[in-house]
């Protein structure tokens, strides 16, 4: 389906969602689902101090990642303008901006690869990004550099560094970088499960990693989604593309998602009308099929915030706001869960 036809279908879908003018949320209006920006407390009861630097990242020791034919130092693992690439078989030649971004840049950029991954796979405290399309790469580019795209959390600090970096990409990088992501084939990293219970967690960098070792213990998992590492090492220490995470969600959850997200269970226009019956996307409206639990929650509610309004975000605003907490929950579990 062109680009055109499908703004027509959906500019006509506006029709039919129940939500209209006059039920805008101001932001900050809407309880904030803290499990998917990585903290545990909202930010007015947040320690004004700031944390202690980190000590320097090792340089020395090699470190090594079953499967890959390269070793890595940790510094080098995070090295903001040449980021370990350890399976450089699995995904095609990244272009300059995405493997090394600019240094010499004011400010300068780093990597794209460094925090979305070279696989494109990213993490949950950022996106995503493989199985979208250019052209929405593209526009999503363009909404954080014009403002359109920011967080309800200021504490969240890769948003503004996203919005800096797209601000400052040339339409050389900006074509290429998102002319790369969009050649990766969709991939889900995150296995969604039904629990009473999840592992304990401590936040760091808008991680959530399990507390391991002798604080290691499980707790009830409640009205919330807790989204950890498979393996915390893989993952953390080594940032290896092919780890992935596990998303504990509500026992229940994802059947009250699959009813949102396929009828709209009587509030909102369903998920599939506009993003595919398949959920893998339709033009320039992206995939939500696999994506990590956190990101779609964290998104649908910078969406009822008014601190996400890109080109297509008066379309979703209304559907957001007609979403209660226990609705966002549901339906990020059974998102996540589906193939892509």
């Amino acid at each position: 389906m062109s680009v055109a036809r499908t703004a027509a279908r959906i500019s006509w879908l506006v029709g039919l969602i129940p939500i209209v003018a006059g039920h805008a949320f101001a932001a900050g209006n809407a309880d904030e689902p803290l499990w998917a920006y990585g903290f545990t407390v909202a930010a007015s009861a947040s320690a004004s101090a700031a944390p202690a630097p980190a000590p320097p990242p090792d340089n020395r020791t090699a470190l090594h990642v079953a499967g890959s034919k390269s070793t890595f130092t940790r510094a080098q693992v995070i090295d903001y303008f040449a980021p370990a690439d350890w399976f450089p078989e699995d995904h095609p030649l990244m272009p300059e901006i995405v493997a090394h971004g600019r240094k010499s840049a004011s400010p300068p950029m780093i990597a794209c690869a460094l925090c979305h991954l070279p696989s494109g796979s990213g993490r949950p405290e950022n996106a995503n990004l493989t199985g979208l399309t250019y052209a929405y790469i593209v526009q999503q580019l363009q909404d954080f550099s014009n403002g359109a795209r920011r967080t309800s959390d200021p504490r969240k600090t890769n948003t503004a560094l996203m919005a800096g970096f797209a601000r400052n990409l040339t339409d050389e990088e900006l074509k290429a970088a998102a002319a790369y992501f969009a050649s990766l084939p969709a991939k889900r990293v995150t296995r969604v499960i039904e629990s009473d219970t999840a592992p304990a967690t401590r936040a760091t960098g808008g991680l959530f990693l399990a507390i391991e070792g002798d604080g290691a213990r499980t707790e009830p998992l409640g009205d919330r989604i807790v989204e950890v590492p498979s393996d915390n090492e893989q993952t953390e220490t080594l940032r290896n593309p092919r780890a992935g995470f596990i998303a504990y969600v509500p026992k229940g959850s994802l059947a009250r998602g699959e009813i949102l997200v396929r009828t709209g269970n009587g509030k909102v226009t369903p998920c599939t009308a506009c993003h595919g019956v398949d959920l893998r996307g339709l033009g320039p409206v992206p995939r939500l099929a696999g994506l990590s639990p956190s990101y779609i929650a964290r998104q649908l509610h910078d969406m009822r915030t008014g601190h996400r309004a890109g080109a297509w975000t008066p379309l979703m605003a209304p559907v957001a706001a007609a979403l209660n907490p226990g609705d966002v929950l549901a339906l990020s579990a059974y998102l996540g869960s589906l193939r892509p």
